[in-house]
């Protein structure tokens, strides 16, 4: 049995209501009623764990969850969670499931677009940087991204650039005209101020992830002089109007440690942060420095010190993804609308915010014409591109699989500075993918590992058939 939207978010506000009158005793009374509604939706552990962590108090989450009932206003976090649950959670995801069977395609749960290519920072190893300042998405643009998104069943958008709040008043109209959708932009947090903190809690479903890089030394050597002290004035700001927001990581050869530090995670915490996001360092452009990505001992130091700082049992109270050592979670590659995509400043539908080839516009094809057409395509059929999901990028781990996507489709390099062929890029990952394919290898027999619920190509009737006529 279906709920209609406007149903399911009248009980919802009756059921917040409800938590935040005594939230000890009546979250797992709302666990009960969301797993009644959702049924064989989502995993057992979706509902099992946060009881744990309401009834445990020993539970490193136990008092995180407390504590951004007080931390968050309770109008914006009450509708945050709504929107989440509802509309991208329950409704969407559905919705996704049922077209990526229909429609034959990758369908996303999230999209990431670009307002501006402008910039008021160029720091090493972000594509921004490289595409220079005049390139911009109109408002009615994003309007439509977001609008024809929905229709398929994606109601989370994150905001990426150049800066986004170089579109402040954009942002703000498209997210308080779309409540139905959660929105994250990802901010060097220079124009963050007293008055865009009061719109964000108006609006209500509108987070930040600020960029960090460990110490005021790691950080500003990669974004520039002076340019921690204004990150810590914006979360400052941010917590005392009482906003949503977090951290986004680029961890590198030269900054691993200090990004994983408790000194890191303390300030972060302490900073009034409730999540961090780790990205791995690519070498994209043509000033990228190899010498930045990781030995295999870094990485793995990586992935294991984020691991032990969210385990329940003596981690870290801040909720952390790390986006490249994270794939047995999602099922390896997210890219090329299987979770996401990203669209960028021209409007180019690129699979990935790192990897930037495309075969298609949103200014002359509509959303699913565009994760129906020959690179997305490739992306859909050639998904998990690694069963070994510690190497799980078609760039980094796997650069002979982009090079044959590329080849194949013919998608054209869309870097608006200075484009990159897919040999030039792939060139710069082949020693790091050889590095560490033998210590993924053998962290990957030697451990259990989460299955989550996969819609790969090669399950389906027709996948299963064409794999059997090429072996």
């Amino acid at each position: 049995m279906k709920f209609k939207p406007s149903t399911l978010h009248k009980a919802g506000r009756l059921l917040v209501k409800y938590v935040y009158k005594n939230p000890k005793r009546n979250i797992p009374k709302a666990l009960k009623v969301g797993k009644a509604i959702t049924g064989n939706l989502f995993p057992e552990s979706t509902w099992t764990a946060p009881l744990d962590i309401i009834t445990n108090p020993d539970n490193t989450w136990h008092d995180y969850v407390y504590n951004i009932l007080n931390d968050i206003d309770r109008d914006c976090l009450s509708k945050m969670l709504l929107t989440f649950a509802v509309d991208a959670g329950y409704i969407g995801t559905s919705t996704l499931r049922e077209n990526r069977d229909k429609l034959k395609c990758n369908i996303p749960w999230i999209i990431l677009m670009d307002p501006t290519s402008a910039c008021n920072l160029k720091c090493k190893g972000c594509w921004a940087a490289e595409y220079g300042h005049k390139s911009n998405l109109s408002l009615n643009e994003m309007r439509k991204i977001v609008t024809e998104a929905k229709a398929l069943g994606t109601h989370f958008f994150m905001f990426t650039g150049g800066e986004p709040l170089v579109r402040k008043k954009d942002i703000l109209t498209l997210v308080k005209e779309n409540s139905d959708c959660i929105f994250l932009a990802f901010t060097n947090g220079t124009l963050v101020d007293d008055e865009f903190c009061e719109e964000m809690k108006k609006a209500g479903n509108l987070a930040l992830a600020l960029s960090v890089e460990g110490t005021e030394e790691t950080t500003d050597a990669r974004r520039g002089d002076g340019v921690y002290q204004k990150v810590t004035n914006a979360m400052a700001l941010l917590k005392k109007h009482k906003c949503l927001f977090g951290t986004s990581i680029c961890y590198t050869s030269k900054n691993c440690d200090a990004v994983t530090s408790d000194e890191f995670y303390d300030m972060e915490i302490n900073a009034g942060a409730k999540f961090a996001l780790y990205f791995h360092y690519m070498p994209v452009g043509s000033d990228a420095d190899t010498e930045l990505l990781l030995t295999p001992e870094q990485r793995e130091h990586v992935m294991r010190t984020i691991r032990a700082k969210r385990s329940s049992n003596g981690g870290k109270p801040i909720f952390t993804m790390d986006f490249q050592n994270d794939g047995e979670f999602v099922g390896g590659c997210i890219a090329g609308g299987r979770n996401y995509f990203h669209i960028n400043s021209e409007g180019d539908a690129e699979p990935c915010v790192f990897i930037h080839y495309s075969d298609s516009n949103i200014r002359e094809k509509s959303i699913l014409e565009c994760l129906r057409s020959p690179l997305f395509k490739e992306y859909y059929k050639g998904q998990p591109f690694n069963n070994n999901m510690l190497r799980p990028c078609p760039m980094l781990e796997n650069p002979q699989a982009l090079r044959k996507i590329i080849s194949k489709t013919g998608a054209k390099s869309t870097n608006l500075n200075c484009p990159e062929s897919a040999e030039e890029l792939c060139a710069k990952c082949d020693c790091y993918a050889k590095a560490w394919a033998p210590k993924a290898k053998e962290i990957w027999e030697n451990e259990e590992h989460f299955h989550p619920y996969t819609q790969y190509y090669r399950d389906t009737e027709e996948g299963k058939k064409e794999l059997s006529k090429e072996q």
